[in-house]
């Protein structure tokens, strides 16, 4: 019996409304996430489409915690799991289409897929998502980037269903981004984007495409069980440096470690926990405090619960 079961009544499914899409209880979250660890989620949802997921929204209680994930390459998971309901956005929001020089796309499109299509479709200037792990409806609630460009810098206007279950298109313009991150309602949910290029060769962007992934594989830890760069970069300057200057590249706690190749990333060498994560986190921003007295920001989203006695987040 897991922790999560013992805390959380087991009538939830029966509070929810009717739904085509699937529910599942008691899901296994540490199967999905990058750095395969963490707790599960109270109760699965996998939408069969829009409008399943827009009566969800609509008509499920309010007093229930609603978590929207994707295939979660930025996301570590607490080891207590996530009560409430999980959304996973499934294949049918996965749709990718262009139409003269823009791609339209679902939330749950892989960003390398989508520059794929670009790329098939001679769209320029989204190559850059190439080198984005995760999907699309990540990279819009982060303002994801990569390699000098940022979601914000191609991006047309989202699709999204708020909370009340309307679902609409918003411009670029109105979904505030910023560095690593945006200020549109955390209750809305991204089900789709319009990304707008110019038109290229596609042997052109290919060639971009292999550039990028080929940095990508000497400059960080793609092969490891990692969760992308951990902290946001402060305004002037870069925060593996900080990390580096403050004598943490290779830092263990349990089984996870700071990465020897890049110092931004942290690693589950094969045991760790969501804790020994972010306590080595912790550690990390600790360290850095005291070297430089620069606090970096968590650029990792952590979400869910920890085990009872487990410590939980940020320290001064």
């Amino acid at each position: 019996m897991t922790a999560m079961a013992d805390r959380i009544p087991s009538s939830l499914l029966d509070r929810l409304p009717p739904l085509r899409g699937r529910l599942s209880e008691n899901a296994e979250l540490a199967k999905v996430t990058w750095f395969r660890v963490g707790g599960p989620a109270e109760v699965m949802f996998r939408p069969a489409d829009r409008e399943d997921l827009a009566d969800f929204l609509k008509n499920t209680p309010s007093d229930i915690p609603v978590t929207v994930i994707g295939v979660a390459s930025n996301l570590l998971v607490r080891d207590g799991g996530i009560p409430g309901v999980t959304v996973r956005l499934g294949r049918d929001f996965a749709d990718i289409t262009t139409e003269d020089h823009d791609v339209i796309c679902g939330a749950a499109a892989l960003d390398l897929n989508v520059a794929k299509a670009a790329c098939a479709a001679g769209v320029a200037g989204l190559e850059f998502l190439s080198g984005v792990p995760g999907t699309i409806g990540g990279g819009l609630r982060m303002n994801a980037g990569a390699y000098g460009r940022e979601i914000k810098d191609v991006l047309v206007a989202a699709e999204v269903i708020d909370s009340q279950g309307v679902l609409r298109w918003v411009p670029a313009a109105e979904l505030g981004h910023s560095y690593r991150q945006a200020s549109f309602p955390a209750d809305w949910v991204c089900v789709g984007a319009r990304f707008r290029g110019e038109s290229g060769a596609p042997e052109d962007i290919k060639a971009r495409m292999d550039e990028i992934q080929t940095q990508r594989a000497e400059s960080q830890p793609i092969r490891n069980r990692t969760g992308g760069s951990t902290f946001k970069n402060p305004l002037d300057g870069k925060a593996w440096q900080l990390i580096d200057a403050a004598g943490c590249r290779g830092l263990t706690v349990g089984d996870a470690m700071v990465s020897e190749l890049h110092c931004n990333f942290l690693i589950n060498r094969g045991q760790a926990t969501a804790t020994d994560l972010e306590t080595l986190g912790e550690e990390v921003r600790a360290r850095v405090k005291r070297h430089s007295g620069v606090e970096l920001e968590w650029e990792i989203k952590r979400i869910g619960v920890p085990l009872s006695g487990q410590p939980q987040g940020d320290r001064p």
